[in-house]
């Protein structure tokens, strides 16, 4: 079921996305509410409204922030730099979506999933350096809210 998103989450969910790009790192409740001088009660309702909503991704036990699309909260095999700085994303695709969010060029390090051989992109004016690469889902998209930290 898909809810409109009221002021105040839109709010605490922009609030989130600018400490996780200044902060370099996911923002903890605490540093949220303090920002935007809001009871620690108030994002952390708003946090799990947007969870529910699929805006951001909690950690198993929803005190956390786990993804915050395309930034992760956790190392990852894909490391993006851009602007100068370091970010974990979720996916190879999030890896791009860095660059896109921070409308940044940017570098993305990895590796093949397949025989584990490091990969580097480069993105330059919103191009990746490289195109005979392939991006390949296991899951379908369709299901990949069913376990979006596995998919």
């Amino acid at each position: 079921m898909f809810l409109m998103m009221d002021y105040r989450d839109i709010r605490v969910r922009n609030a989130t996305y600018q400490l996780f790009v200044e902060l370099r790192r996911a923002p903890a409740t605490q540093e949220v509410a303090d920002f935007l001088r809001v009871p620690f009660a108030e994002v952390q309702a708003s946090w799990h409204r947007l969870h529910d909503e699929h805006a951001i991704v909690l950690n198993e036990f929803k005190t956390e922030l786990r993804m915050a699309n395309p930034f992760s909260a956790v190392p990852s095999a894909y490391r993006v730099s851009a602007r100068g700085f370091w970010w974990y994303a979720n996916c190879a695709w999030d890896a791009f979506g860095i660059c896109a969010a921070l409308h940044a060029d940017g570098r993305i390090e990895t590796s093949c999933p397949d025989c584990l051989e490091p990969l580097a992109i480069d993105v330059q004016g919103a191009l990746p350096s490289r195109t005979d690469l392939l991006f390949h889902c296991l899951v379908p998209a369709r299901h990949w809210w069913d376990d979006i930290v596995f998919t």
